[in-house]
C-alpha cells in the first residue's frame, strides 16, 4: 500500500508547467505523439516525460527564483528514471515579461545528476531496448486509462510504479473508485494479488469501491507458439505490441 500524494497546484506553477510543454514540442518541429506524461494529474514524480526513439525523456520543472510551489521532488525524478532506464532531467525555468522562459538554450534541459545541457536527439539509437518492468506497468496504466476516459470517467491520479497499489483512481456513480492494475509479458498471466483485502482497507478511507484490471503484452512480431519451442519475443521500447485487456473486474 502507498498514500498517494494528492498536490494541489497553483494556477501559476500550471501556467509554468504549460509554457515548458510546449517548448518541448517546439524542439521536436512537428507532431510528437510519444508523451508519457503530459498532465497535471498527482502524484509527481516528474512533471512531464516523453519518448524520442528508443529513449525515455523525464523532466522536471523548477523555478529558478523559487517564486512557485513545485509539486513533488529531484528523488522522486531519479527513481522513475532509473527505474524505467530513462534520462532524468531538469528544465530551469524564469518568468519574463509575463512568459516562463527555460534559462538554458535549446531543448532548455540539464542533466539531473550533472548540470549539463542535455540534447535528447543525441542519445537516440537503433539499438533495442528491452522495456523495464515499470515501463510495461505504465504501459498496462495507460490502456485502462484510456478505457475508463472512453467509458466517460474522469480520472482523479495515475502512477505506474509495479510495487505500489491502487495504480489509479477515478470518480465513480457513487464517488471514487480505485483499481489495481497487474501487467504481464507474453505468455504468463496476470494475477490478482494476495493481498487484495488489505489494499481494500487502506482505499476505504476514500473509496470502498475497488476494480481488477489485468493487461497482458506481447511483442507484435511473436510467433505466438503454444508449444514454446519458439521463445516469445522480448518487448522492446517504441515497438508495435499486442495487447489483452478485457475490462475491469469488480466483483472480488
Amino acid at each position: 500500500m502507498h498514500a498517494i500524494e494528492m498536490h494541489e497546484v497553483s494556477e501559476e506553477f500550471a501556467r509554468c508547467w504549460r509554457a515548458a510543454g510546449q517548448h518541448i514540442q517546439k524542439q521536436v518541429q512537428g507532431p510528437m505523439n510519444s508523451w508519457l506524461k503530459a498532465s497535471l494529474n498527482p502524484p509527481f514524480l516528474e512533471h512531464l516525460s516523453i519518448r524520442l526513439g528508443n529513449q525515455l525523456f523525464f523532466v522536471r520543472v523548477e523555478d529558478v527564483e523559487g517564486r512557485l510551489v513545485v509539486p513533488g521532488t529531484r528523488r522522486g525524478l531519479l527513481m522513475i528514471a532509473r527505474e524505467c532506464k530513462g534520462h532524468a532531467c531538469i528544465m530551469l525555468v524564469k518568468e519574463k515579461a509575463g512568459t516562463w522562459t527555460p534559462e538554458v538554450g535549446g531543448w532548455g534541459l540539464v542533466d539531473a545528476n550533472t548540470g549539463r545541457a542535455v540534447d535528447p536527439l543525441t542519445f537516440i539509437s537503433d539499438e533495442k531496448i528491452e522495456m523495464s518492468d515499470w515501463e510495461v506497468q505504465d504501459f498496462a496504466v495507460q490502456i485502462v486509462r484510456d478505457h475508463l476516459r472512453q467509458n466517460g470517467r474522469e480520472l482523479m491520479s495515475w502512477q505506474g510504479n509495479p510495487g505500489v497499489d491502487p495504480s489509479l483512481w477515478f470518480v465513480g456513480d457513487r464517488g471514487p473508485e480505485w483499481v489495481v492494475v497487474r501487467a504481464a509479458r507474453y505468455p504468463t498471466k496476470a494475477q490478482r494479488p494476495a493481498n487484495w483485502e488489505k489494499i481494500a482497507e487502506g482505499c476505504a478511507r476514500i473509496g470502498k469501491t475497488g476494480h481488477f484490471a489485468s493487461v497482458s503484452i506481447a511483442n507484435d512480431d511473436d510467433a505466438f507458439d503454444p508449444s514454446g519451442i519458439i521463445p516469445p519475443m522480448p518487448l522492446w521500447r517504441g515497438h508495435r505490441m499486442v495487447v489483452r485487456f478485457e475490462g475491469l473486474v469488480s466483483d472480488l
